[in-house]
């Protein structure tokens, strides 16, 4: 069965970096664009950013841009996140999950940005 699981999450303070990384199992990897999604305390799933699993194209919410950095090993079959110059606003639960399925999605690595 479809299994992902998120890791690297932790304790940071604003400006902080993490990198997030997620190794997926039971489908093939290398044929599914993915996306990181995050939920904040009190809030909803929120898209954080994608990537195709074709030309690799990768899409960014607004918030991150140009703080945050996915990228992939198909390898590995693990997707990862750089997360540079960490905002308090970053503070939530982040999952990695297949673009097209976010109930694929894993247990969540927590991610807290607090001075």
């Amino acid at each position: 069965q479809v299994q992902l699981v998120e890791s690297g999450g932790g304790s940071v303070q604003p400006g902080g970096s993490l990198r997030l990384s997620c190794v997926a199992s039971g489908f093939h990897f290398a044929s599914h664009s993915m996306c990181w999604i995050r939920r904040a305390p009190g809030k909803g799933l929120e898209w954080v950013s994608g990537m195709e699993n074709g030309d690799r194209t990768t899409t960014y919410a607004d918030s991150v841009k140009g703080r945050f950095t996915i990228s992939r090993d198909n390898a590995k079959n693990t997707l990862y996140l750089q997360m540079n110059n960490l905002k308090p606003e970053d503070t939530a639960i982040y999952y990695c999950a297949k673009n097209s399925d976010w109930a694929s999605r894993g247990q969540g690595t927590q991610v807290t940005v607090s001075s």
